[in-house]
């Protein structure tokens, strides 16, 4: 599985001249493990901030894409704040030998974990061997 570096979102293409009164939307990288299993690949990606109402994983013309929109959890007005939370933006490259129809996605306390089953014509077949 090879990554496609994308710095920003596709539909977010900055314009050519920026209004001074809005800030620019910036996405980070989220850290990812990724896993080979016999039954296909395991993606472990951490989206520290992120809702999974805020979460969007797509896959279109073999290619993966991990989006999330992150926000503060903490109640009331900010008063003062010394970091900011940032978006997440990933993808990657699918091969033929990942089936795409069957990935699944589980996400708990803002760690995305996809299950990524080998096609099956890519998965290893036992011939049986007759003795005569």
């Amino acid at each position: 599985m090879a990554e496609k570096t994308v710095a920003t979102s596709p539909a977010a293409t900055p314009p050519q001249t920026m209004e001074g009164t809005r800030t620019r939307e910036r996405y980070m990288t989220p850290p990812v493990d990724i896993y080979e299993m016999a039954e296909g690949l395991v993606v472990v990606a951490d989206m520290p901030g992120v809702d999974s109402n805020a979460l969007d994983v797509r896959v279109d013309n073999h290619l993966l894409t991990l989006q999330g929109t992150a926000c503060h959890v903490a109640p009331g007005d900010v008063v003062y704040r010394e970091y900011e939370l940032m978006n997440y933006f990933r993808q990657f490259e699918l091969s033929d030998k990942v089936d795409a129809s069957k990935i699944r996605a589980e996400f708990k306390h803002g760690v995305l974990t996809l299950h990524l089953p080998k096609a099956e014509v890519a998965k290893p077949q036992h011939i049986e061997v007759r003795v005569s």
